[in-house]
């Protein structure tokens, strides 16, 4: 079948008049999303807006992604293990689509950059508090980090709701101990607003899980997808850092980091090291 004139014509149902009909726009509140993007270069840069652009839609998708974290967390509680993967699936494809974002803001050259960045003042992507929120979520947490946000008391509570619930591991662990399996008292009473660290005992724990994941199935299948997380945040704070690298060098960020080395310590940082360090273990 060919189009006349390459129109095709509306159905006889679509709706047209939104006069007192909600239309994708009034329930997308585009009016205010799409000015809500206010360049402050003089004269206004053109590339400017892919700047602001790209870190408002990554501030969405940190929404999202921290919104199902959540979720995951409460459906661990309620030991709702099925539920709480769905979530956890959701938000890894949130991640990659974050990771690949990094190929649009690169496209934007030194030369480019470098006639804005002047008017961003000590504005930072360090101070995105969502994100810090999607860290503590995780178990990365950081009490030092509230003092960045006092200014905005939101973001302050926010973070500071965050530092105080136990992490999606803090959530899984207590699952895992619900269960049957082996998690010392001290692991489960830990304080929580505290960032998680290794703990070697746990090990042997997670080995008894991979080596009957038969037996053990739906929590070896947890445990993989964890991986799955933790390996996806590692790749996007990879590309973060080689795309900062990549437009401003070595230089020190707007907010007042050392730029590209303080994105390089990051990649030390780890949420669930047990489920790597059984990987040594595992057929030893």
């Amino acid at each position: 079948m060919t189009l006349k004139n390459n129109t095709r014509e509306f159905d006889p149902e679509i709706v047209t008049d939104f006069r007192e009909k909600m239309s994708y726009g009034s329930y997308l509140d585009l009016p205010t999303l799409l000015d809500a993007q206010h360049p402050v270069s003089v004269p206004e840069h053109h590339d400017e807006l892919l700047f602001i652009i790209q870190h408002q839609t990554t501030e969405l998708w940190l929404k999202l992604m921290l919104h199902e974290l959540q979720a995951a967390s409460q459906a661990l509680r309620e030991n709702q293990l099925a539920p709480a993967l769905k979530g956890i699936a959701r938000v890894k494809h949130i991640q990659r689509t974050l990771t690949e974002q990094w190929s649009v803001l690169a496209t934007l050259t030194p030369t480019e950059y470098a006639q804005f960045r002047q008017f961003l003042g000590n504005s930072s992507g360090f101070q995105s508090y969502q994100y810090r929120a999607v860290e503590f979520a995780l178990g990365n947490k950081n009490r030092r980090m509230l003092t960045v946000f006092e200014a905005d008391a939101p973001a302050h509570d926010l973070l500071t709701a965050t530092l105080e619930a136990p992490s999606l591991y803090d959530e899984f662990l207590r699952y895992l101990h619900r269960a049957g399996f082996l998690i010392p008292t001290d692991v489960l009473e830990r304080d929580v607003t505290e960032a998680w660290t290794f703990r070697p005992d746990l090990v042997q724990t997670f080995r008894e899980i991979y080596e009957n994941a038969t037996e053990h199935w739906a929590a070896y299948e947890a445990c993989e997808e964890l991986v799955d997380l933790e390996d996806n945040f590692q790749l996007w704070r990879f590309r973060h850092l080689k795309t900062v690298q990549r437009i401003i060098g070595m230089k020190h960020g707007t907010g007042g980091s050392s730029g590209a080395a303080f994105l390089q310590k990051a990649l030390e940082l780890t949420f669930f090291p047990e489920l790597f360090a059984v990987r040594t273990e595992i057929g030893a």
